[in-house]
C-alpha cells in the first residue's frame, strides 16, 4: 500500500473509516487484479432479525488514466446476495425494490456519483440428496457499479465516505435490519405483543 498513489490511499482510508452498525461484519479481501491498476475490496455479512443473511463484496477501482465507460478515475463496484422469504420471492416488483436499495442508499448518504448501472437477478434453488440446507431457497443478487464524482467544493478531490455509508445502508436493507435506534416489536411466549 505504501507504493500506491496518494489519491488511492486516501480513497481507501475514506472507504474504511466509517464503522458499520454492529450487525454488519466487514473484512478486507483480495481485490480483482485485472479491472484497474489499483484496487481494494471489502467483504461484508449481515444477519437480519428473522435470520435473513446478506453477503456482499465492495470494490474500489482506481485508474489514473480513467476509463471511457467510467467517466472518471474512481469506480465503485458492489456484488450483493440476500436470502429471501418464500412469500416475497415471486413478487414481480422485487427486482425494482432490490435496485432501489442501492439508489436510495446512495441518495440518503449524499454520495455524488455518475454512470450508475447494474443488474438484479432472482434465483430459486431446490436441494436434493445429501446436500444440507433448506429444501428450497430464494436469493436476490444485485450487481452495481458507479463512478464517484469530484466534490463540488474540493476541486478534483473525491469524498468517498458517503459511498461507504451508502454501502452500509445497502447491507442493512438487504438483511432486513430496521433503522438504527428502532426496536422491533416481538411476540412473547403467550402470544401478546411486547411494546418497545
Amino acid at each position: 500500500m505504501s507504493a500506491a498513489p496518494e489519491v488511492f490511499r486516501q480513497a481507501v482510508a475514506a472507504l474504511t473509516s466509517p464503522r458499520p452498525r454492529a450487525e454488519i461484519e466487514l473484512s478486507e479481501v483480495g481485490p480483482p487484479k485485472r479491472l484497474a491498476p489499483w484496487a481494494h475490496a471489502l467483504a461484508a455479512e449481515a444477519n437480519g432479525p428473522a435470520g435473513e443473511l446478506a453477503t456482499a463484496r465492495f470494490v474500489l477501482l482506481y485508474d489514473p488514466e480513467g476509463q471511457e465507460a467510467w467517466d472518471g478515475v474512481l469506480r465503485l463496484v458492489v456484488y450483493l446476495r440476500a436470502e429471501l422469504d418464500p412469500e416475497v420471492a415471486d413478487d414481480p416488483l422485487l427486482p425494482a425494490v432490490g435496485w432501489s436499495w442501492l439508489t436510495d442508499a446512495l441518495e440518503n448518504a449524499g454520495a455524488s456519483f455518475t454512470s450508475l448501472g447494474g443488474t438484479v437477478t432472482l434465483t430459486s434453488s431446490a436441494r436434493f440428496g445429501d446436500i444440507t440446507g433448506p429444501s428450497r431457497s430464494h436469493d436476490l443478487e444485485l450487481r452495481g457499479s458507479w463512478t464517484a464524482k469530484p466534490s463540488v467544493f474540493g476541486g478534483d478531490e473525491v469524498e468517498l465516505r458517503p459511498h461507504a455509508d451508502a454501502f452500509h445502508e445497502l447491507m442493512a436493507c438487504a438483511a432486513g435490519l430496521p433503522p438504527e435506534g428502532v426496536a422491533l416489536l416481538g411476540r412473547r411466549p403467550n402470544g401478546s405483543v411486547r411494546q418497545d
